[in-house]
């Protein structure tokens, strides 16, 4: 069995490659844009290396096939060969690569639906190239549950979420709504299934994460004098290896039960106050909390984060404001589908994040990468 992958060098798709390699004998058609294949093995150590040793990533390349494109080009900038022979081998589809940059509507445009047609495209062309087998067995994509636009206060389930009538928080949720839509339109006779992660921060086992957009965010508020949120409001932040083996896991069930899931902490999300003191334990802080300011906060945030001049304030702000709609509106997506499939709950965020904290403070923010060794070498030192 092969999967197309995309994304798979990025923070999510390298928890979902990391179980497809280690606990399946799936072949990976990884998507990738890289000059060269040393290039592309340099890519996929960087995103891989979170999760295990050279040795092991040098073991696993042998179930690596690397496919050379670009999401914004026609046909994925594929040359025809090998378009053809991925109809000819590939059995299912798995879309996880995306633009995350909220306040770009160009970037999401581009990323989001102009190279989400294209994998659609793809798989169609699989579909029909082996009608004689079955078809293609699954196209499985990763959305997010911001396409449930703009929400207060409510526990949101899978079918309930999509509204076409009510307003969307950025670019991000709008055009990841509308990928979906394409996906249902133009796949009407294959299985699909949509994984929807709500805040996907940090690792329940370990400290260490590479992406810390988010964590920037939240660390800034956790170091704040004076908290401007209700402590009463929800948060509903889900871990990334749990994360990473529902979409691995899911994506590889015969049948699954459900063809849209919720990768949240559903009704388990703790409050902004829970994870305040948690954290705040950690930190040494004791946090107080004044929901008054909320409005001159957002206002203040929202002022720095339009300035020109480009300083550590205005690039704290620029985050806040993308991410302040996700933290403050207290609302949390119902996850019982996932956790009924895959039999394993997350780890509540507050078990967990004050390790994220120390480490993400430690390293200022920026993970420690190391080059990737030489074949030969890695072998050597796994003898």
């Amino acid at each position: 069995m092969t999967t197309f992958i995309t994304g798979a060098n990025g923070f999510l798709g390298s928890y979902v490659a990391n179980i497809l390699l280690e606990e399946t004998d799936q072949r990976l058609k990884v998507f990738i844009r890289a000059k060269d294949e040393q290039a592309a093995h340099e890519k996929l150590w960087k995103g891989l290396q979170l999760h295990m040793s050279p040795g092991r990533f040098w073991e696993h390349m042998d179930r690596v096939d690397f496919v050379f494109g670009d999401l914004h080009a026609p046909n994925l900038g594929i040359d025809e060969a090998t378009y053809t022979e991925l109809t000819r081998e590939v059995d299912s589809v798995l879309h996880i690569a995306a633009s995350l940059n909220r306040k770009s509507s160009k970037a999401c445009l581009n990323t989001n639906l102009r190279g989400t047609l294209s994998i659609i495209k793809l798989a169609k062309a699989i579909h029909v190239k082996r009608k004689r087998k079955g078809g293609l067995r699954r196209y499985s994509h990763v959305s997010t549950v911001a396409v449930a636009g703009m929400r207060d206060g409510e526990v949101v389930v899978e079918d309930g979420a999509i509204e076409w009538d009510r307003s969307d928080y950025d670019p991000y949720a709008r055009t990841k709504k509308f990928c979906e839509h394409m996906a249902r339109e133009l796949l009407p006779d294959v299985q699909k299934t949509f994984f929807r992660p709500s805040i996907v921060m940090g690792d329940s086992r370990f400290a260490e994460t590479s992406q810390f957009d988010m964590v920037r965010a939240f660390c800034t508020l956790t170091d704040m004098p004076i908290v401007p949120f209700d402590p009463s409001g929800r948060l509903d932040i889900v871990n990334a290896d749990w994360v990473g083996r529902a979409v691995a896991e899911i994506h590889m069930i015969d049948e699954p039960r459900h063809d849209i899931y919720h990768l949240s902490s559903g009704t388990s999300s703790r409050t902004i106050g829970e994870v305040a003191r948690a954290v705040g334990e950690v930190a040494g802080k004791r946090p107080r909390f004044v929901a008054g300011l909320e409005k001159p906060f957002d206002t203040l945030v929202n002022t720095l984060a339009g300035l020109r001049s480009r300083n550590t304030a205005t690039y704290i702000a620029s985050l806040l404001k993308v991410f302040l709609p996700y933290i403050t509106y207290d609302t949390v997506f119902d996850n019982r589908r996932a956790v009924n499939e895959i039999g394993v709950e997350p780890v509540p965020f507050v078990q967990y994040c004050g390790d994220l904290y120390r480490f993400s403070k430690r390293v200022n923010f920026e993970y420690p990468h190391v080059p990737l060794p030489p074949r030969s070498a890695s072998k050597v030192r796994a003898a």
